[in-house]
């Protein structure tokens, strides 16, 4: 088999992990300094009580500014995620750099690649994430997006589920997914929804150029208003009783479409 494409602005990381208490910051001063530093941060809880205080509001402030989600959250929701005197403020550190697909993509171009992005609406189960990422870096994919609310969370348990691919590949947090498929379309690629409600068969469709395959969550499916922007929606087909497959297991069987179109070799 070809070697697989070559991704770029992904640095290599050095050997081990951080364990899960070192990708949490509790505390208002270290909230504060966290944002003041150039660490990637995931997202940042503060207590609605807090809010009312002119600390939590530079807090809050610092996040905008750095693009960090900042989420108001009862006190409860903060004792139940650490034992510690938190004063109603806490971190998560990011165990991946997240990157930008508007920067990304024409550094893909230029490079001479056939982009090749997978596009992730509400996939908020931590393991089909990892199981998920694992395969589109076996599959060549050059990033994946997701959105920046209602997402799985990149911790320790989505980097060992993804066995480590997580280190390898781009992700992408997008505010606004549909914007985001927007810019896609207009960059030349072919969106693809891969969905039980597609009147295509994903097996008749060219995606040997650039492409974007979404794929939803197992709950909820693809959001309708992504549904209403993609170049095509197609679905499986299934010779079984039970209607639908885990999603971890379509995306992949999606990823390798494509990738079985782009070598020639295994067709």
């Amino acid at each position: 088999m070809e070697k697989r494409h070559h991704r770029p602005l992904r640095k290599d990381r050095p050997p081990g992990r951080k364990t899960s208490s070192e990708l949490l910051v509790i505390g208002l001063r270290p909230v504060a300094e966290l944002l003041r530093s150039e660490k990637e941060i995931d997202r940042v809880l503060l207590s609605r009580e807090l809010l009312q205080r002119a600390e939590g509001m530079d807090i809050m402030a610092a996040c905008r500014q750095r693009d960090v989600p900042c989420m108001a959250v009862p006190v409860e929701k903060l004792a139940r995620i650490t034992p510690k005197m938190h004063q109603g403020a806490v971190a998560f550190i990011s165990p991946v750099a997240y990157q930008k697909i508007e920067h990304l993509l024409p550094i893909l171009f230029e490079e001479g690649e056939t982009p090749f992005v997978l596009v992730l609406d509400r996939i908020t189960d931590v393991r089909n994430f990892g199981a998920i990422a694992r395969t589109a870096e076996c599959a060549g994919v050059h990033a994946i997006i997701v959105p920046e609310k209602g997402a799985a969370q990149i911790g320790e348990d989505a980097i060992k589920t993804s066995a480590g691919a997580l280190h390898h590949i781009p992700v992408c947090r997008e505010k606004d997914l549909g914007r985001t498929v927007d810019f896609l379309m207009e960059s030349g690629l072919t969106v693809l929804a891969c969905t039980e409600k597609g009147d295509e068969s994903l097996f008749g469709l060219d995606l040997s150029g650039p492409v974007a395959v979404v794929m939803g969550s197992e709950e909820d499916g693809i959001s309708e208003f992504i549904l209403r922007k993609v170049h095509h929606c197609a679905s499986l087909p299934q010779a079984g009783k039970i209607g639908s497959l885990n999603v971890s297991v379509a995306a992949g069987i999606a990823m390798y479409d494509v990738l079985r179109q782009r070598i020639p070799s295994i067709k």
